[in-house]
């Protein structure tokens, strides 16, 4: 199969592409195509208008702001991966990009476009929900900032508007001595999770939690925090009794999603056991007493 005729738009700005987004009925963006174009090719999508970003300069970045990070849309996935900075500030994001797909698909890939195409066993959308991730989107009205727990409109559909494209991504910078892990389980080794777990926690002098934050993917459309565990445990020692505390919460969680290949009791047991284990291996990489 080939795609459908469309017409290529290739904007140099941030300004041209807004113009072309706000006035062209029928566009797609392009970032790192490794989504679209697959879908484009089997004519479930089909635009009139392709808009590349690919030569938009000033959305391919990483900085570094007081209490975040930000990322721009068009960062490539392996950008990202060996980047210092965020090895530095946010070590669990080095971590789940050793689960995201192969270099050959990261040196193509963008954060934007994996957050914009939302599937939800998505590796990216689930650190990002555990960072507390803001997403900031533009149109020629201005921009506006939406929340990782705002982003999912429904299944792999952001809270976008047609004539908006997304810019960037404020993560939050947490603690030295904060501990992180992020576990999951997938069929082989670059394939989307069936389950993905990440954890950050912080710990104090006596290895009680002072801040815990638990994201999962693979479970619902958008990742699910499990913002009653992180209440609950906050004060509780950093021991096994806690993880089998917060194993047990996952149980509570309702409307699990289900396929032809997993269902939704298979998919629970593995929340429980990599919930589990990325508690432990956190709470292992934590220094007690970690700035707060």
């Amino acid at each position: 199969m080939k795609p459908a005729p469309f017409k290529y738009h290739l904007p140099s700005t941030l300004e041209e592409a807004l113009e072309l987004l706000g006035t062209l009925e029928n566009a797609k963006i392009l970032a790192g195509g490794q989504s679209l174009l697959p879908m484009m090719n089997f004519r479930f999508v089909m635009p009139d208008h392709l808009i590349d970003l690919n030569k938009v300069s000033e959305l391919q970045d990483i900085e570094v702001n007081p209490g975040s990070i930000r990322i721009g849309a068009m960062t490539r996935q392996h950008a990202i991966h060996v980047s210092p900075i965020v090895r530095q500030f946010t070590p669990l994001v080095v971590e789940a990009y050793d689960n995201v797909s192969h270099r050959q698909i990261r040196n193509r890939g963008t954060y934007g476009g994996s957050l914009c195409h939302l599937d939800p066993s998505s590796e990216q959308p689930c650190f990002t929900a555990a960072l507390d991730g803001v997403i900031v989107v533009a149109s020629r009205r201005g921009n506006r900032e939406i929340r990782i727990s705002e982003w999912a409109a429904m299944y792999m559909t952001p809270s976008i508007e047609t004539d908006e494209l997304m810019t960037g991504v404020r993560l939050a910078i947490w603690p030295p001595g904060h501990g992180w892990c992020f576990e999951e389980y997938a069929r082989r080794h670059g394939d989307y999770a069936i389950v993905g777990v990440a954890v950050l926690v912080l710990l104090d002098e006596a290895r009680h939690i002072k801040r815990l934050s638990v994201a999962i993917c693979g479970i619902d459309a958008a990742p699910v925090r499990l913002t009653r565990a992180e209440e609950e445990l906050v004060g509780q020692e950093a021991d096994d009794e806690t993880i089998n505390r917060i194993c047990e919460i996952t149980k509570t969680i309702e409307n699990v999603m289900e396929d032809a290949h997993h269902s939704a009791d298979y998919r629970r047991h593995l929340m429980q056991v990599l919930t589990g284990r990325a508690m432990r291996k956190a709470f292992d990489r934590a220094t007690p007493g970690g700035s707060s």
